[in-house]
C-alpha cells in the first residue's frame, strides 16, 4: 500500500466520523442527503462481498466492516433514531437514485465487467455507483443553497478523498503498471461532479464566510 492510498483511506474514514460527530452533536440531520448514504451503502456492500471468502489483511478487513457498519448507522441514525430522524425532511432530499442511478451503473457493471461472476459484476457496479453517488447530496446543498460548515467539511474531505485515490492510481501505474480503465474513468467522474462544490468551498474559506451555493438554472 502507497501514500496515497493510506491518506484517501483515511480521509475517507474521517469524513465518516465528522458526519457522525455532527449528527450526535447538533442532534439534526439537516443538510445531510440520507440518500447519498444509502448508495454508499450499496456500493460498499456490492465491493467488499468478497469478505465472505477472502482475507487480504487486517487492515483490509478493518477498514471494510467500519465502511459497511458506520454508512449503515448513518442510515439509521436518520431514518429510525430520535431526535436525529425527526429532523430528516425526505420530502427534500428527494433525488431518486433508484430511477436514475442505479439501473444504468448496474447496466455499465455487467458491460465493463473483466468477467461474469456475480462478485465481478457487483464490483465493477460498484465503482460507477460511487462515481455519482455524491449526486443526491449536490441536489439537496442547491436547494438549501447556504451550507453549514461541518457539512461542506463533509463534502469537501469526501473530495479530497477521490483525489488521493486518482494519484494512488498515477502512482501504481508507473511503479506497477497497473491499470483499470472502469476505476480511472469513474474516479474522473466524481473529481467532475465535485469541481463545481469546490470551487465555492474553497472561494467561503477564502473569504472567510459561509458556503452558499448559486441558484440552479
Amino acid at each position: 500500500m502507497n501514500i496515497f492510498r493510506l491518506a484517501g483511506d483515511m480521509l475517507h474514514l474521517t469524513s465518516i466520523m465528522l458526519l457522525l460527530w455532527k449528527l450526535h452533536k447538533s442532534k439534526s440531520c439537516v443538510g445531510v442527503s440520507c440518500r447519498m448514504q444509502e448508495m454508499y451503502a450499496l456500493v460498499f456492500i456490492f465491493r467488499y462481498l468478497d469478505l465472505l471468502w477472502s482475507y487480504i489483511s487486517v487492515y483490509n478487513t478493518v477498514m471494510k466492516v467500519v465502511f459497511i457498519t458506520a454508512t449503515i448507522y448513518l442510515i439509521y441514525l436518520m431514518r429510525v433514531k430520535p431526535p436525529i430522524s425527526q429532523t430528516y425532511e425526505r420530502s427534500t432530499d428527494k433525488f431518486q437514485y433508484e430511477i436514475y442511478l442505479l439501473g444504468p451503473c448496474f447496466l455499465l457493471g455487467i458491460l465493463c465487467t473483466e468477467e461474469y461472476s456475480v462478485a465481478e459484476v457487483l464490483w465493477t457496479t460498484s465503482i460507477w455507483l460511487e462515481s455519482v453517488a455524491i449526486v443526491p447530496q449536490l441536489v439537496l446543498l442547491q436547494q438549501m443553497r447556504e451550507v453549514e460548515n461541518l457539512t461542506s467539511q463533509f463534502v469537501a474531505t469526501m473530495g479530497a478523498y477521490r483525489a488521493l485515490y486518482i494519484l494512488n492510481w498515477i502512482y501504481r501505474y508507473f511503479a506497477d503498471d497497473y491499470v483499470n480503465w472502469v476505476g480511472w474513468v469513474g474516479g474522473l467522474v466524481q473529481t467532475v461532479l465535485y469541481a463545481d462544490f469546490f470551487y465555492y468551498y474553497a472561494r467561503s474559506k477564502w473569504y472567510g464566510g459561509k458556503l452558499v451555493l448559486p441558484v440552479a438554472t
